[in-house]
């Protein structure tokens, strides 16, 4: 069932059993508030209990007991350990075995008096999960792709009478990223910003918008590769003011030329770019900005600009060189 399915569903009744996982928090967390809210009156340790991997043992005990002056219970259980499988075994652990057979022989009890929401950041289909697909709804919420983002963010601009064109809104994705949380939370800072019949354009996301240092490393790349050097460095500037690790910048930056690289040579075999570094559904609207920057760069300058990244990092962890020193050297002498 996806997302949409599920919201329907929610409108109508409610299931005994629930398995909710995937990367967007956000509409997750929206599920479970709709769950709750019609679900009805909620008293924690009596008719809702909340429990995680480090308690799952509690789960069934939860489940025999009553929820005394309640019709009944909601549990909700979070990264529970249950849909792990182990690499080295083919059978279920031992927690994994006694909890899906006491679902499985107790459905009668489950669906009289519990209702039963499993939330995981990520599953496995191992017979847990299997069980729960038989027996209830199991519900994969990924990140949205861009064009559905667009549509909910100019909802909540129609709601509060505000304008954003979708060129606006999928330049608001490309500097805030795919989280639907973090993309609500900008919008509403804009919204604020414009007011009522006011229009979100390029220039406000650019003032306001809090960039992803994936995105401010594209701006990085962008000065490197027209040798704009000042503009480099005043990238990394801010990168540091903004309290962005300095390692973590090395990494990115890393990782962001080994994709240029990956997709100068994509296109050079005339491969699918979007395989070849592995990008998911919500990410494809990079391989024009990919493609662009490595048009800056001939592959040999890629390879050179990744091994001194490399022996940068190797250097300053045997305390041969400071890593902001060395890193804007590096940006220096490749401009």
């Amino acid at each position: 069932m996806n997302y949409d399915s599920l919201e329907r569903e929610l409108n109508t009744n409610l299931r005994s059993i629930y398995l909710l996982y995937g990367e967007e928090q956000y509409l997750i967390d929206m599920a479970i508030k709709k769950i709750k809210k019609k679900f009805g009156e909620l008293l924690l340790g009596i008719n809702y209990i909340v429990l995680d991997e480090s308690n799952i043992d509690d789960l069934i005990p939860n489940i025999e007991m009553p929820a005394f002056g309640y019709e009944k219970k909601l549990i909700i259980v979070k990264n529970s350990g249950l849909f792990k499988k182990d690499g080295r075994k083919k059978t279920p652990t031992e927690i994994q075995e006694r909890i899906g057979n006491y679902i499985s022989d107790n459905l009668n009890i489950i669906n009289e008096g519990v209702i039963l929401i499993f939330v995981e950041s990520e599953v496995d289909k191992n017979s847990v999960y299997d069980l729960i697909e038989r027996t209830g709804i199991v519900c994969q919420i990924d990140l949205l792709k861009p064009n559905q983002i667009v549509q909910k963010l100019k909802k909540i601009c129609a709601l509060y009478k505000v304008n954003a064109s979708d060129m606006t809104l999928n330049y608001l994705i490309e500097t805030s990223g795919t989280s639907l949380q973090d993309l609500i939370n900008e919008i509403r800072k804009l919204i604020e910003y414009v007011g009522e019949n006011g229009t979100i354009t390029e220039k406000e996301v650019d003032l306001l918008a809090s960039k992803q240092i994936e995105s401010i490393i594209f701006d990085l790349t962008d000065s490197l590769g027209l040798k704009q050097t000042d503009k480099a460095l005043e990238v990394l500037n801010n990168l540091i003011y903004q309290k962005e690790p300095i390692q973590k910048i090395l990494v990115t930056l890393y990782n962001h030329f080994k994709k240029l690289y990956f997709c100068k040579e994509a296109v050079r075999l005339n491969k699918d770019v979007v395989n070849s570094l592995n990008l998911k559904p919500t990410q494809t609207f990079l391989v024009t900005k990919y493609k662009k920057q490595a048009s800056y760069f001939k592959e040999n300058d890629l390879k050179n600009i990744m091994e001194e990244l490399v022996n940068l990092d190797y250097n300053y962890k045997i305390g041969n060189i400071d890593l902001d020193v060395g890193l804007r050297s590096i940006l220096c002498r490749f401009c």
